[in-house]
């Protein structure tokens, strides 16, 4: 009896520990693709947050605690961006979550979020639907139907172009959501649309959809997918003879688009969060950082993550709390964030209020063309 008696003491005591240890820290969730075929998002958010966190830390943490981060690999799915998200949650007693990068993933994991009113924020899901799964649900940054328009106008008015061919992911809410979005916009402006057809995410062949396209002679092909399907796209529709110019959004903005596609994308546009180019000092000085810290330069994925873990910082601070309630309501009332990807402000949807900016692909390089506000 008296072993089972110190036993359960030490028990007691060690819990305790961890409680007082725990108290010390302010803990925050990510939830991200760090494998699969769309992992540099997943791992550029990621590092992204990983700096805002450690120079937080390095200036005296938040309300005198230290950040800590926990972290889950949706593996690319949602059932695994659901769990992430309950574990989040229910095992690491997180304050708040940032992720997913991906709209469909972040589309499953909010409501759960939402459910035990943990605030979550999403860097670079662009999907409208994302935020209307609750009060709690946040993005930093600009939504598909913004994104679309941008792009239809930009081939109708900059490039002049009349005839469009679409390429989307039917499994995609993210793609089927960008595509209608910019269908409508480009449209209305008086252009049309002369073939629309589909895929699924980890097709690696699409003779069968770029033969249909390319009997229809567009003037240019919008892709609105990942970066993985539009490399190989581009890729075989050079093999095939087509040499209309490619479009894209936000979710080709990896260098592995062009591992993947060669020179085959040169000459592409697609919009984005922000550009290396930008010159402003908030920028160029998170550039400088983030490479000395990983080795390689931003994309926009590592900068949107980046803003979104400082504007939760900045959130808490006004808040003076971890308590869920009382840091959505500080999210909520984010104005004019200079952040990395631009001026930030949340509107009464939870979503940001940004410019967009396109981007060609010239080289090895995402070359600034023009910027758009919203």
């Amino acid at each position: 009896m008296k072993f089972a008696f110190i036993s359960i003491f030490i028990v007691m005591l060690a819990s305790f520990s961890s409680c007082q240890k725990d108290s010390k820290k302010v803990v925050i969730g990510f939830f991200g693709a760090l494998t699969g075929p769309e992992a540099t998002f997943g791992i550029s958010s990621r590092d992204g947050i990983t700096l805002a966190i450690e120079e937080i830390n390095k200036n005296g943490g938040l309300l005198e605690k230290t950040v800590e981060l926990k972290f889950y690999d949706t593996l690319g799915t949602t059932e695994e961006a659901r769990a992430s998200v309950e574990k989040l949650i229910t095992l690491d007693h997180v304050v708040a979550i940032l992720g997913e990068v991906a709209s469909t993933r972040s589309l499953a994991g909010a409501p759960i979020a939402q459910k035990h009113k943990v605030p979550m924020i999403s860097p670079s899901s662009t999907n409208p639907l994302v935020t209307q799964k609750g009060n709690y649900i946040f993005r930093v940054c600009f939504i598909d139907p913004f994104q679309g328009e941008v792009m239809a106008k930009f081939a109708y008015k900059s490039l002049k172009l009349r005839k469009a061919a679409i390429l989307r992911d039917t499994q995609s809410d993210y793609s089927m959501g960008l595509a209608d979005y910019f269908i409508k916009t480009f449209q209305g402006l008086g252009g049309s649309i002369v073939a629309d057809e589909n895929y699924i995410a980890g097709d690696v062949e699409f003779q069968s959809q770029l033969s249909k396209v390319k009997e229809k002679n567009p003037e240019f092909i919008f892709i609105p997918g990942y970066y993985a399907e539009a490399a190989l796209i581009s890729r075989q529709a050079r093999e095939m003879g087509i040499k209309v110019p490619f479009m894209g959004g936000d979710g080709w903005d990896s260098d592995s688009l062009i591992d993947i596609a060669g020179d085959t994308v040169n000459g592409s546009y697609f919009s984005n969060h922000y550009t290396q180019e930008d010159p402003r000092p908030e920028v160029q000085s998170f550039i400088k950082r983030y490479e000395a810290r990983f080795g390689s330069k931003p994309d926009s994925q590592a900068a949107s993550g980046y803003d979104a873990a400082r504007i939760l910082f900045e959130a808490i601070k006004r808040a003076k709390s971890t308590k869920g309630k009382a840091i959505r309501d500080a999210l909520a009332e984010t104005k004019n964030f200079k952040g990395v990807t631009g001026v930030i402000s949340i509107n009464e949807n939870r979503d940001a209020i940004k410019s967009a900016v396109v981007l060609q692909v010239k080289g090895q390089k995402f070359k600034f063309v023009e910027s758009i506000e919203p």
